[in-house]
């Protein structure tokens, strides 16, 4: 008996049990796709008679050279509001315009998890830049699963895996290594959630200087927050309150340390006279705060570059692969 022939890529998609993003790469032999799957959706296509109409092809294949930003919704701390977050994308924007793409900004809800076939399938994007925090290896999945192309800021466990991150374990060494050399020994750490490999490899360098260094480190001297200003101030005042004597304080993002330096000068205490105090990141107001902020830099601006040259190779050649950008101190002067 003759099979019945299928007339769309869906069709297809359910018996192969991949996406449809993927059939459409499959049968343009795009080297996005692995060779057994192409195989096996070719063998498909074949046996059911089926061939895509030329007016599907050219849609499938026209390239939007668009690719989407992609932040955690309903985030305020991540998401629109936060400073790295929109300095981050204007450098990706940068970057993207010089190799002649744009950028559409999507805001991922987790509760979903076809957000980025929709994206993909409709040809809006040809990739996509990913920037979450909250459901991260969540969304990650979901874009290898599609086998679209993407970067992704920070670390990244899954294969494969186009990741652009610093080397967090140099900076937290860094700044070690800066307050020992000013005098400090009563030395306190405010990161965000252990959850995040980018606070525990900054943490890490941090405390392996200090122990080099004969200073004083202990967990009493470590309090975590969330990346925001008004949590910085929080861990900062839960800090003197546990030990009155710190000197002073390494803060894995600047705009908790702008918080710390806040709620030391409530408590009368002076930057860097009494306390000093070294953020990480390097944000555009971080050299106009009082005082300015000592910082470990991540050069924003190139990593977000970086994203997207990073992204457009593996978009236009099929070329994954990974960067760590550079970090250095900035003296200014809290610390």
């Amino acid at each position: 008996m003759k099979k019945p022939r299928l007339r769309s890529i869906d069709d297809i998609a359910r018996l192969a049990g991949v996406s449809k993003s993927t059939v459409s790469r499959a049968l343009n032999d795009s080297p996005l796709v692995g060779v057994a799957t192409k195989e096996k959706i070719v063998a498909l296509a074949d046996e059911y008679g089926f061939r895509p109409s030329v007016t599907a092809r050219a849609l499938s294949t026209r390239a939007s050279r668009t690719v989407a930003f992609v932040i955690d919704a309903y985030d305020p701390e991540c998401g629109l509001q936060s400073p790295f977050s929109l300095e981050i994308m204007g450098g990706a924007a940068t970057g993207l315009h010089e190799l002649g793409y744009g950028m559409l900004i999507v805001q991922a809800d987790g509760a979903r998890s076809d957000w980025a076939e929709e994206y993909l399938s409709s040809g809006r994007v040809d990739g996509f830049i990913l920037m979450t925090y909250e459901n991260k290896r969540r969304h990650v999945q979901a874009l290898v699963d599609l086998e679209a192309p993407f970067t992704v800021w920070g670390s990244c466990d899954e294969d494969p895996c186009c990741s652009v991150s610093t080397d967090n374990r140099l900076g937290g060494r860094l700044a070690g290594e800066h307050l020992l050399a000013s005098g400090r020994r009563r030395i306190a750490f405010i990161g965000g959630s252990m959850d995040d490999s980018e606070v525990v490899q900054r943490l890490l360098g941090f405390s392996e200087t200090l122990a080099g260094g004969g200073s004083v480190h202990s967990p009493g001297l470590e309090a975590f927050g969330d990346f925001s200003e008004p949590s910085g101030f929080a861990a900062m005042n839960e800090l003197l309150d546990r030990d009155g004597s710190i000197d002073a304080v390494f803060c894995a993002g600047d705009m908790m340390a702008i918080g710390a330096m806040r709620a030391l000068a409530a408590r009368g205490r002076r930057v860097p006279d009494d306390v000093a105090v070294v953020g990480y990141d390097d944000l555009f107001v971080s050299s106009y705060t009082t005082p300015s902020l000592t910082t470990i830099s991540q050069h924003i601006a190139d990593t977000g570059r970086t994203l997207a040259s990073r992204l457009v190779a593996s978009i236009e050649r099929g070329v994954v692969e990974g960067a760590v950008v550079p970090v250095e101190l900035i003296k200014r002067d809290s610390a």
